[in-house]
């Protein structure tokens, strides 16, 4: 059955900063016959002048949280109430918030086009397969290999990795320069083009197009603004099955490396979605949690290792294949992993003599579902593992493998055995 607009139910009337000139007629007739009028100073101030007498105009800035109930007691009044919000309420708007705090039948939601749409026509770019991402939001302080989640570009830079075309949202503490230095450092500085939309309907518009990383860094741009980030479009490095050449390692024959077979098996194991958080304890070279982190472009990877000379390693394969959903620890676990949040999954490569005491944690950490995979060469720790298991009363099952490269020899080749590797692999059950 259709949804028809409904007179009695509040009206979020999106509006740009050419004002009443660009509203609809339906949004101008229902700003006209409105008691109360709802927005940001700055906002009320476009219709003001338009308003008819006797209507109600109240300031909802610092004060989101009291709008439904202003609107509730407005109506409950028998008062017709409507709402301003930028551009298109549904798109980083409070079209959400309302309708999830009045219900969605109790709103009319009446957009006007986005800035996004705006900017993209003035940059004359296709937006069907355009990704939006928003920073406008509290200072964020720069960008560094290896930010976290919270991390208030955190959003914006995951987006930029897995998307050519990226409209982003900035705010006054997070503007394009900063978006700019955030891409240098990521490695992204060589490649990627920002076209910044300041003051978008005014007077005083300016456009910026195509800028460089490096000319983006260092300039000020007026507020507000938008920016569309646009990098090149083929992703050559394959998020999975990396040669063991291709990461930087100690010497290979001491190095600490999972090598490429037993990855694939271990990665295989752990079952990763695409939002997965995942430990990595013992990341050696960074291998399984680089990988892993590619497998789950939408989930996290935190990883310790205690050897400062394989952890300088890692931190420089992350660089190096720009993975930013990364964050590398030096120490020696247990430490540090109460800072962490519950994983979906565990990989064990090192447990530095405290593997029973690091299965008895995970197990309790571990979400329902999730998986814990450990490698093992020795028959001591296989043994510590199957008892510390078995006292977690969970499910478990072993994989050995055992594989053979070849190598030349003369004008043929022989195999070359590597050395076994138990594959240990728990589940937590569902309960």
């Amino acid at each position: 059955m259709k949804s028809l607009p409904r007179p009695d139910a509040c009206a979020l009337v999106g509006i740009l900063d050419d004002g009443w000139t660009g509203l609809s007629g339906a949004a101008r007739q229902r700003l006209a016959g409105a008691d109360l009028v709802i927005g940001a100073g700055r906002t009320l101030e476009l219709v003001r002048p338009h308003l008819p007498f006797g209507s109600v105009v109240r300031a909802m800035d610092g004060a989101l949280g009291q709008v439904p109930e202003w609107i509730a007691t407005a109506r409950a009044g028998g008062k017709s109430v409507a709402v301003l919000a930028t551009g298109d309420p549904l798109c980083h708007g409070i079209a959400a918030f309302l309708t999830g705090k009045l219900g969605a039948a109790e709103v009319d939601i009446l957009p006007a086009p986005s800035t996004v749409q705006i900017a993209c026509a003035r940059f004359r770019k296709p937006w069907q397969n355009l990704r939006i991402a928003s920073c406008h939001s509290a200072d964020a302080g720069e960008w560094f290999v290896g930010a976290m989640p919270a991390h208030g570009l955190y959003a914006v830079m995951r987006a930029i990795a897995l998307q050519p075309l990226v409209a982003v949202f900035t705010g006054p503490e997070n503007g394009p320069a900063r978006l700019a230095r955030a891409l240098i450092t990521a490695g992204y500085g060589e490649e990627v083009k920002l076209s910044v939309a300041c003051r978008l309907l005014l007077p005083d518009e300016q456009l910026f197009a195509d800028l460089a990383a490096a000319d983006a860094a260092s300039r000020e741009f007026p507020e507000p603004n938008v920016v569309l980030v646009e990098r090149p479009g083929d992703f050559p490095q394959p998020a999975f099955g990396l040669d063991d050449l291709e990461y930087q390692q100690r010497a290979p024959d001491k190095g600490l490396i999972t090598k490429q077979e037993v990855r694939a098996v271990s990665l295989a194991r752990l079952r990763l979605a695409a939002d997965a958080v995942v430990w990595d304890i013992g990341a050696g070279s960074g291998s399984v949690g680089l990988e892993a982190a590619r497998l789950a472009p939408l989930g996290h990877v935190w990883a310790i290792e205690k050897n400062s000379a394989d952890a300088a390693n890692a931190r420089a394969n992350a660089e190096r294949f720009r993975v930013g959903n990364y964050t590398l620890v030096e120490g020696k676990a247990p430490a540090h992993l109460d800072t962490w949040p519950d994983p979906d999954a565990v990989f064990i490569g090192g447990s530095g003599g405290e593997l029973g005491e690091l299965i008895r944690l995970i197990m309790a950490r571990l979400k329902p579902g999730g998986r814990l995979v450990i490698n093992l060469v020795t028959l001591e720790n296989l043994a510590t593992t199957q008892a510390a298991l078995a006292a977690a009363a969970v499910a478990w099952d072993v994989v050995q493998l055992q594989a053979g490269r070849s190598q030349p020899i003369l004008d043929m080749h022989r195999l070359v055995a590597q050395n076994p590797v138990w594959i240990v692999t728990a589940t937590h059950e569902h309960g």
